[in-house]
């Protein structure tokens, strides 16, 4: 579904990726781990196109995207919950959602994100910015899900999460998985989180990607220490 080859990207001059190549099959849930600072959101970045690819080839369902804006990409199927939530705090939870709705020509009713997140629901007609770490994530989550994507990048979607959150977005993907054939792309240190969703872990170091892993593979402490820095 989704495939690199040799891209790499950087930020003025220096570069962040040095000639990644990876892929992600359809309906598979990969998880990119790697030690922070190595280039794993800086790469996701590229993949949607807020980040141009300095070289190398982007594809989508065997479509070259890396000429097209984030926009286009996301109209293409690739939802996008960036690393820190992105959601418009001076907007109500109702206004983000309708935000998510405007991606598809046939986006999911408000209802769907309400049923995924009931709490959602209840603060449907507060400011986002209100909201706490744990419901902003899920309203960045269900946002996206709104605009019907065929594939899911997340952003180190536990980041700042309480543990309660963290696995019902674990559980969220796994059933969007299963039941609807949803293809992730998980970039994530939770290792809890990443042994309990994840088909098969790429590693990145340095800005490359260095191996591959089962996610049973990081219940040993000393693979999980030199992939995860923990």
């Amino acid at each position: 579904m989704l495939k690199l080859a040799s891209v790499s990207v950087g930020y003025g001059g220096a570069l962040v990726n040095r000639a990644v190549s990876m892929e992600v099959g359809k309906s598979e849930i990969v998880a990119l781990i790697g030690r922070n600072g190595v280039g794993k959101s800086t790469l996701a970045k590229a993949i949607i196109g807020l980040v141009p690819a300095l070289s190398g080839t982007i594809e989508l369902d065997g479509q070259k995207i890396g000429h097209l804006p984030a926009q286009a990409r996301a109209r293409l199927g690739i939802g996008y919950v960036p690393q820190g939530r992105g959601i418009f705090g001076d907007l109500t939870v109702e206004d983000n959602l309708a935000v998510g709705r405007m991606v598809s020509a046939s986006p999911r009713d408000l209802e769907y994100a309400f049923d995924l997140f009931p709490i959602l629901r209840e603060r449907r007609l507060q400011l986002g910015g209100t909201l706490s770490g744990g419901q902003q994530q899920m309203l960045s989550i269900a946002r996206v899900l709104l605009g019907m994507p065929r594939m899911l990048l997340l952003d180190e979607p536990s980041d700042g999460i309480q543990p309660n959150i963290v696995e019902q977005i674990g559980e969220l993907c796994l059933r969007l998985n299963r039941e609807q054939g949803l293809t992730v792309l998980l970039i994530e240190q939770n290792l809890d989180l990443i042994i309990t969703c994840a088909h098969r872990c790429l590693v990145m170091e340095k800005g490359s990607i260095t191996s591959t892993l089962a996610p049973q593979d990081l219940e040993n402490p000393e693979v999980a220490r030199l992939a995860l820095a923990i």
